[in-house]
């Protein structure tokens, strides 16, 4: 059985020192130990930003993509792969800007893979420009004069678009972030995770002591239900989005690939993909 020290490489990662995306990879790497995978088994497919650095540093299959495409691609690898556990991984600019589109139908279309967001409130590659995640007021260097646009709140838009299993996590708290990625991964459907996962080098406000001090866990809210998505709503309105917990979960509708038409039990990159020409004949004369 694989250990937590199975899924490291000997890749440095070079993120800045202090940057919360280390403990996302850590909690990434402890969840799939903890479920008995394999390396081979795994697959973690990263989007564009300091996030996107993040399937290099995993030893499983990995693929780095584009800016904005991360769930695309995702969703193709376990289509074409049902027996892989696919994570998919990326940052709030990436995800909830260019990659907002796929962020929604995705999460509507409910397949069966796990989609971390490393949300530092602020685009850290590019040296520090306001993201949509950046709340009204924040100042950088392309707004000087503070941002006078809304944060997005994207834990209400997931449950709005239908999310079947909705989590946030801080990076500060390993053991909570871990076992939120473990049932994420296990959960049958479209997991969404939110991270709130600091940038100690261009956001000064949303730092660590500042989400230690706003934070709320969900489970030391008293009759607080998981599978009630009017009560997750009205939580995370009544708190600015700040929680920390599995926010809702539906175990009763199924995943995409449970109720499409013709999808083969047998993973498509185990058949026999070669066409013979008779075959090939065939479907050319249906265009003649």
């Amino acid at each position: 059985m694989a250990t937590f020290k199975d899924f490291r490489n000997n890749v440095k990662p070079n993120w800045c020192p202090g940057c919360g995306d280390f403990s996302v990879q850590a909690a990434i790497q402890r969840a799939a130990a903890n479920l008995g995978l394999e390396p081979n088994e795994l697959a973690v497919i990263s989007g564009i930003g300091c996030s996107g650095r993040i399937s290099g540093y995993i030893n499983s299959y990995g693929f780095h993509g584009i800016h904005g495409r991360v769930l695309p691609i995702a969703q193709g690898v376990k289509m074409g792969n049902r027996d892989l556990t696919v994570i998919a991984a990326g940052g709030d600019g990436d995800g909830f800007a260019i990659g907002m589109g796929h962020t929604i139908h995705a999460i509507r279309r409910n397949i069966d893979i796990t989609y971390i967001v490393m949300d530092n409130q602020v685009y850290g590659l590019t040296k520090g420009q306001t993201s949509p995640r950046s709340e009204v007021g924040f100042k950088t260097n392309s707004t000087p004069k503070g941002s006078v646009e809304s944060s997005l709140s994207i834990m209400e838009m997931a449950l709005t678009a239908g999310a079947t299993f909705v989590a946030q996590g801080f990076s500060s708290d390993l053991k909570e972030l871990t076992e939120l990625i473990e049932r994420g991964i296990q959960h049958k459907g479209f997991s969404f995770i939110n991270v709130f996962s600091p940038c100690v080098t261009y956001n000064k406000v949303n730092t660590y002591d500042w989400f230690k001090e706003n934070l709320i866990r969900l489970d030391e809210i008293e009759g607080y239900d998981t599978h009630n998505r009017i009560m997750a709503m009205k939580t995370i309105m009544e708190n600015d989005g700040l929680v920390t917990g599995l926010i809702y979960e539906d175990k009763e509708k199924q995943s995409y690939q449970d109720v499409i038409d013709g999808y083969s039990q047998k993973p498509l990159a185990h058949e026999k993909l070669q066409l013979s020409e008779e075959k090939f004949n065939q479907l050319v004369s249906e265009f003649m």
